[in-house]
């Protein structure tokens, strides 16, 4: 299904829902629906030139929902609108349990919480005992590589072209890379800011799904205090951007917006399969960016993927004044202008590889 576009200066943003036959342990073998959302410049797609290495897919985190993370409702904080007004293709998708795609009914019940996710609902208060409808945390990094490609297959018939280029953010890094390992016929490109990279520890747990709580909660409070956290020097962001980013993930979830104060719910993650054994044999051309006040996927992390990865085009990139949250920051543009460079010329600053530093 796809929604008539929204026109905003030369650019237009249209909703898809893309349908899969769900593997997600809670709703096997049902069919569910995907939400994606695409920015481009009409004439981008409607010229007739081929699409082949324009078509662009960004994929969020543990928390964030893609829309609200790639398509910052603030001017100039859109990544997605930065690449579509650079002739790209752009589009996001919501996994199974975030922001407008299928939400499955434990995430519904607030016993599905942590313990500590629950105090938080109602702080200072001791909340009444609350036994789980579900037993074990929601989705599993193969259910999210399920999605992936059930949407990347749409992307590749919908504008005729054999690749995409991934974006990743924090978990996005297994999700996209994790992709990309098992499908390079179809991945074009990877960027990737605050990839998680699972180091020696990227190996499939015994328990699938893992025990656990269902999802986890975010609340202005804890957004805010995440955020703090990680900022190491003055002007480091807007908080006008902070405003528009917390009111953008409470409307991606209007259930959630209705417990305590209001929070952004999020399935939590049996992850695995982006460890050393997996990258030290993809051969995907790789863009990385780590923020050096990242407190969330510390910058060692970062460079470990890009010493480890096959790939002999991979750049590291070490993002001055940034956070886990670089994207909403004010060193957000050398980050957005180098993923153009790369997707056109497969270089940062003329350099198909090697280690780099932007805004010192």
């Amino acid at each position: 299904m796809i929604s008539a576009p929204i026109f905003a200066g030369d650019l237009a943003t249209v909703d898809h829902y893309v349908q899969v036959k769900s593997i997600v342990p809670a709703i096997e073998g049902q069919t569910t629906q995907i939400y994606v959302r695409e920015v481009t410049a009409p004439g981008t797609v409607l010229r007739g030139a081929p699409l082949d290495k324009r078509v662009v897919l960004f994929i969020h985190g543990a928390g964030t929902p893609a829309e609200v993370a790639f398509d910052a409702p603030s001017a100039g904080y859109s990544w997605m609108k930065h690449l579509a007004a650079a002739g790209f293709d752009v589009f996001s998708m919501d996994m199974t349990g975030y922001g407008r795609s299928t939400r499955p009914t434990p995430m519904n019940d607030p016993c599905n919480l942590s313990d500590s996710d629950r105090a938080g609902l109602t702080p200072g208060s001791t909340p009444a005992p609350c036994t789980p409808s579900y037993g074990s945390r929601l989705t599993t990094i193969e259910s999210d590589w399920h999605d992936i490609d059930a949407v990347v297959d749409h992307l590749r018939s919908l504008r005729g072209v054999n690749t995409v280029s991934l974006f990743g953010w924090s978990l996005g890094g297994p999700r996209a890379g994790g992709y990309a390992a098992r499908h390079p016929e179809k991945v074009n490109n990877l960027v990737l800011l605050a990839p998680a990279y699972q180091g020696d520890r990227g190996a499939k747990p015994a328990k699938v799904p893992a025990d656990g709580a269902v999802m986890s909660k975010q609340s202005r409070a804890d957004f805010d205090a995440g955020w703090n956290r990680q900022v190491g020097c003055p002007g480091q962001y807007e908080p006008a951007v902070s405003d528009a980013v917390w009111s953008a993930m409470l409307e991606s979830d209007p259930v959630g917006a209705t417990w305590g104060t209001g929070v952004r719910r999020a399935p939590l993650v049996t992850s695995w399969g982006f460890g050393r054994d997996v990258v030290t044999k993809m051969n995907t051309p790789a863009l990385l960016f780590a923020g050096v006040h990242d407190a969330q996927v510390p910058i060692g992390r970062v460079e470990a993927l890009y010493n480890d990865l096959a790939s002999e085009k991979k750049v590291f990139v070490d993002l001055a004044c940034s956070s886990h949250n670089a994207m909403w920051e004010t060193n957000r543009l050398l980050m957005f202008d180098a993923s153009v460079e790369w997707l056109r010329s497969g270089t940062l600053q003329g350099k198909a590889s090697g280690a780099f530093k932007l805004g010192y």
